[in-house]
């Protein structure tokens, strides 16, 4: 599967995006320990990709297939999540008896981030309906050609260990896991610069 590559970031391109993103966490086990209630997972998990990876859509940095069954939401280097917007969510919407867990798990993320310049993928996904047909490689290819020719390394850190194979598959490494509390693990990867 060769998708055709969009760069979106327009407010009508973004609900679309954020739409797939959310199918596409709907089982990933980080996301759903912590809304495991399937009615408040759809209302919040919205709120929490535009805070922890819509600046992808502010520096045009968002990816699409040309249907939008797939999605990567990159942020280039010196752009981060919204910190502000993210712990807003996370006090509003995350029970008391996971929110210090979570806020230890973000931490952790957050220290195995390169201290140098480098691409952050916070979010890749794509529609449960079309996984498996090559959606998220041809977004992972697509963007790691725009790091090798910056010669800048890209970071992520896989919520679900299904995915991890194929971030391999493309010169990430992993770091360490990471996890707090009763929390499924999160796997830090670099891909060093080329």
């Amino acid at each position: 599967m060769h998708a055709t590559i969009l760069r979106t970031g327009l407010a009508t391109d973004e609900g679309r995006a954020v739409n797939t993103i959310v199918l596409a966490f709907a089982t990933d086990p980080v996301a759903r320990w912590i809304w495991p209630d399937p009615d408040r997972y759809f209302h919040v998990m919205p709120q929490f990709t535009r805070a922890f990876a819509g600046g992808a859509f502010v520096h045009h940095s968002a990816l699409s297939s040309d249907d939008y069954t797939g999605v990567a939401l990159w942020l280039p280097p010196g752009a981060h999540p919204d910190e502000e917007a993210v712990s807003k969510v996370v006090e509003e919407s995350v029970s008391p008896a996971v929110r210090e867990d979570l806020y230890t798990l973000l931490e952790y993320m957050a220290a195995c981030h390169p201290q140098e310049p480098h691409w952050y993928l916070p979010m890749i996904g794509v529609d449960p309906a079309h996984q498996g047909r090559g959606h998220g490689a041809a977004l992972l290819a697509h963007a790691l050609e725009i790091c090798d020719r910056q010669h800048m390394p890209a970071y992520l850190e896989s919520s679900n260990p299904r995915n991890i194979s194929l971030y391999r598959r493309y010169g990430f490494e992993i770091i360490r896991a990471v996890g707090a509390g009763g929390s499924p693990p999160v796997v830090p990867m670099v891909r060093r610069a080329r």
